[in-house]
């Protein structure tokens, strides 16, 4: 299996790295990692509701272009549905039946364009509070890691 983590914006921070590197080490053993970082359009202070629907849509190009029609795509989204560990592993049963290849996206300062929600195979949300996209690869990562050790019977997730 591929797990593919599409993510808007440049990761900065070395402990986040050095973090997110971790996990994929671990998560080698379950399957082939690929981080994608695509470049964020910059948002004007004070952007009207047309330039933000611009850089929406711009930052959405990027991220279909990185998608294939054969994809499971998961993308990140508040409004999505509240997921537990647990029901992450178990979506990974269901990703694993229709494709090799698991996406999940993370898009930047303004969230995802509808374009890229509407072709997720799911929305999903790790609770209604915002995370900084950066630390949101982190959480992302470790909860893929821990998907698949729930789907083990390890007794990490506890």
């Amino acid at each position: 299996m591929r797990v593919k983590i599409i993510s808007v914006g440049k990761l900065k921070e070395k402990y986040l790295k050095d973090g997110i590197a971790e996990y994929v080490k671990r998560l080698s053993r379950f399957a082939q990692v690929e981080l994608l970082e695509l470049a964020d359009e910059k948002t004007p202070d004070n952007a009207s509701d047309k330039e933000n629907e611009q850089i929406l849509f711009k930052e959405a190009q990027r991220i279909l272009a990185k998608v294939s029609d054969r994809d499971f795509v998961m993308a990140m989204a508040i409004e999505g549905k509240l997921i537990s560990s647990e029901d992450l592993s178990t979506t990974f049963d269901q990703a694993m039946q229709q494709s090799s290849t698991l996406v999940f996206i993370i898009g930047g300062s303004l969230g995802l364009a509808p374009e890229v929600k509407k072709r997720a195979n799911a929305l999903i949300s790790f609770g209604r509070i915002t995370l900084p996209h950066q630390l949101m690869r982190l959480v992302l990562t470790e909860q893929i890691y821990r998907g698949f050790m729930i789907r083990e019977g390890s007794p990490y997730h506890k």
